[in-house]
């Protein structure tokens, strides 16, 4: 036997559905069945009480026959206090009043008691009777009226017979009515799942199909779809820089292989001149390596770029800090503070990659500001250098991106200094954009000001 979770969906819907139809059906069979029981009982005694009431107004009228003509499913006896029978209906028994001496004694006037029905000559089923007083209080007289309720039951069980044979029919057809009807619905979950498969089988493009209607399906579809262009455009961009990663830690690791191999083979070779040629690969090296590890860390969402607290820094300082290591590097240092919130080693990281850029790239200048812009702070790096075209201006933010004359130039640079600078001014709240200069070009970074 299968359990509940080897099911289909299609089938356990159904199933559920069936279930609760079922159980729903029964209740309301059984409500039915109950209130037209109620309700024939009802007309039952009323009619029997119009009739008691109608003979006994005819005995204070004093026009009462001694036989009284009714409704032939009733029975109707007028009898006296020593329990005689003064009047009578057709088939009712002349000589023995319907109710015995007990039952009449604790019968009150207008109530109903059920009896037998072969008591007053019926064949099976049942009777009520009703009693009316009726005559002076000196002289008393009663009037039972007897109704069968033989039709009632009659009535009552072919109701339930016809229940009982329509139910099943109708829960069998709404079954299947269900089954095609969640089939057509759950059609393009299965389309779903079979372009899943035909996706991760590698013979469908990256793309779900998605329905025409307007449903939560639909919105499910155009989801997974823009999830698998995400993850697609993901899979793209690590393929890239993993590519472009080998090929930068490929060019130092080749120098340095070059070097060692051509000292192998010279017997003069000036080691202390290797050693620095060496040095000077392995930083670069590290660098690159340092480079790649902070842009990982960038890309898993979870802000540990930047692992310090932010704390209060004034941006004036540590920019003329970082700009006392590049001697061509003209800059003034405010005369004011120009605090900003961030963290000290990541500004610094900023400022020394666009100076490193600039100072690549300049004719003989680079120059350094830091300004105050109502609830932001500016720093402003400008060089005389060839400029970057306008339509490679967003372009060159992008990992390992460098236009043809800067790598002809290229003295070293990786293409990740940018896109560290934009990462790490992001995390920070700011903004980073290229502007052209006369000559030359213009990097402006936006950050927060300390509130």
């Amino acid at each position: 036997m299968k359990r509940p979770s080897e099911i289909s969906l299609r089938a356990r819907l159904v199933l559920v559905s069936v279930l609760g139809l079922t159980a729903g059906l029964a209740l309301g069979g059984v409500v039915l069945v109950g209130v037209l029981n109620f309700a024939l009982l009802r007309a039952v005694n009323t009619e029997a009480l119009e009739t008691a009431r109608g003979v006994a107004k005819l005995v204070d009228q004093k026009s009462l026959s001694e036989r009284i003509e009714v409704n032939p499913a009733m029975q109707v006896q007028v009898i006296d206090a020593q329990g005689r029978v003064l009047a009578l209906s057709p088939g009712a028994d002349r000589l023995t009043p319907m109710l015995y001496p007990d039952e009449l004694r604790d019968l009150a006037d207008g109530q109903v008691r059920d009896i037998p029905g072969s008591r007053i000559g019926l064949v099976g089923g049942g009777a009520r009777v009703v009693m009316v007083t009726a005559g002076p209080p000196t002289d008393p007289v009663r009037v039972l009226v007897a109704r069968s309720t033989n039709d009632l039951n009659q009535g009552v069980h072919i109701l339930r017979l016809a229940l009982v044979v329509t139910f099943p029919l109708l829960i069998a057809l709404l079954a299947v009515v269900l089954w095609r009807v969640l089939g057509a619905v759950l059609h393009p979950v299965d389309a779903l799942r079979a372009g899943a498969e035909e996706i991760t089988g590698g013979t469908r493009e990256g793309r779900l199909p998605v329905p025409e209607s307007r449903d939560e399906i639909h919105r499910l579809a155009v989801t997974l779809n823009g999830m698998l262009h995400r993850l697609e455009s993901a899979r793209v961009r690590q393929r890239a820089f993993v590519a472009d990663a080998a090929h930068e830690l490929r060019s130092p690791l080749t120098n340095m292989r070059t070097e060692l191999e051509v000292s192998q083979r010279l017997p003069d070779t000036d080691w202390q001149a290797l050693s620095h040629d060496l040095l000077t690969d392995v930083d670069r090296l590290s660098r690159l390596v340092d480079d790649l590890l902070l842009l990982a860390r960038a890309d898993d969402g979870g802000g540990r770029a930047i692992s310090a607290p932010f704390r209060s820094v004034d941006l004036g300082s540590l920019v003329g800090d970082v700009a006392d290591r590049y001697p061509s590097v003209t800059y003034v240092r405010p005369s004011a503070p120009m605090e900003v919130t961030g963290e000290p080693d990541a500004l610094g990281r900023v400022v020394a990659n666009l100076l490193d850029n600039a100072v690549r790239h300049a004719k003989s200048q680079v120059r350094v500001t830091v300004t105050a812009h109502g609830t932001y702070r500016l720093i402003s790096v400008t060089d005389d250098g060839p400029g970057i075209p306008a339509a490679d201006r967003e372009r060159v933010f992008d990992r390992f991106t460098r236009l043809d004359d800067a790598r002809a130039r290229d003295a070293g640079g990786s293409g990740l200094g940018l896109a560290i600078v934009r990462e790490l001014v992001r995390r920070h709240g700011g903004t980073v954009g290229l502007a052209g200069a006369d000559p030359g070009l213009r990097v402006d970074v936006r950050l927060p000001a300390l509130r």
